[in-house]
């Protein structure tokens, strides 16, 4: 069974998830949230029947702070960490991330992520592609889905998957899937093959990290891939016309907000936007798409 830990981040609500999966030899958990809302998550633990020593597994599906931040934090507990292998060294030592999250954040840093603790190098394992666990009694089937992280995994329990970012953002009550495309390593092509991988498995139910459980797989898979030709155009087009960030960043937001008015979203669903996927961040990620990959100085 697949249990949904809200995290709480930035104080919102059904934006960013830890997943509790119970096997029948005990819980394991798949993405730790930062350690900023490490308290939520030990909460959701506790109403679910369990404590800290019990969780002797994680499992990340890449390294970003808002998906694996509390990893080096539950190794010290004893649990042991799967991920990727080019993400195994930055949770040994994260000084590269926190060093590259505090230019972007400063003095936020704390407020957003709290502690980022080196995980032991004992405490962490590497997992591969087509690589099957059995942990707990869970069967899982680990799944290389590049394209928004070069260190990214899905994890398929059953006929369900645990998709991180790597099937975009599916926030409860928005009509538009969205699209998590942080520098540096966001590639149109790599994610669009990884949809379509992610597509041939027919899962029966997905959850994202960003956010909950999803039933009409197939449905979300093509919006999503036709999203990621969109958006990428989309920003594209400005890239060539010369417009400046800011004017890209705030044309962006007036793209996605013309398809949430026209699915209907709320304003509290708006803003749930803003926390899970900085509009900023996209046009950044995709801005270096194409200076890197598509020709443009």
């Amino acid at each position: 069974m697949i249990y949904t830990i809200d995290t709480h981040y930035q104080g919102r609500e059904r934006a960013t998830a830890v997943y509790l999966v119970a096997g029948p030899a005990g819980p394991l958990l798949i993405e730790t949230g930062p350690g900023s809302t490490l308290p939520y998550v030990l909460t959701g633990l506790k109403q679910h029947g369990y404590e800290p020593a019990d969780i002797q597994h994680v499992l990340v599906t890449h390294i970003h702070l808002d998906h694996a931040g509390a990893a080096g934090w539950w190794a010290r507990q004893g649990a042991q960490i799967y991920v990727h292998e080019r993400g195994a060294p930055h949770l040994i030592d994260p000084s590269k991330l926190i060093n590259s999250a505090s230019r972007i954040y400063g003095d936020r840093m704390d407020e957003l992520w709290g502690e980022t603790l080196p995980a032991p190098a004992e405490q962490v394992t590497v997992i591969y592609d087509g690589e099957r666990l059995k942990l707990n009694g869970v069967e899982i089937l680990v799944l290389e889905t590049p394209g928004h992280a070069n260190h990214h995994h899905a994890y398929r329990i059953g006929d369900e998957c645990i998709t991180g970012d790597s099937a975009g953002i599916h926030l409860p009550g928005s009509p538009f899937v969205d699209i998590p495309a942080p520098p540096p390593e966001f590639h149109r092509e790599r994610w669009l093959e990884t949809v379509k991988k992610l597509q041939a498995q027919n899962f029966s139910r997905i959850h994202p990290t960003h956010f909950g459980a999803h039933d009409n797989v197939a449905e979300r898979l093509s919006a999503f891939a036709l999203l990621i030709d969109d958006m990428t155009e989309f920003i594209g087009d400005c890239l060539r016309a010369g417009y400046e960030r800011d004017e890209i960043v705030a044309r962006l937001y007036d793209w996605v907000q013309e398809r949430l008015t026209r699915g209907g979203a709320d304003e509290a669903i708006r803003q749930l936007h803003e926390v899970a996927n900085p509009f900023a961040m996209a046009v950044d990620g995709i801005s270096r798409y194409w200076h890197k990959y598509g020709g443009l100085a």
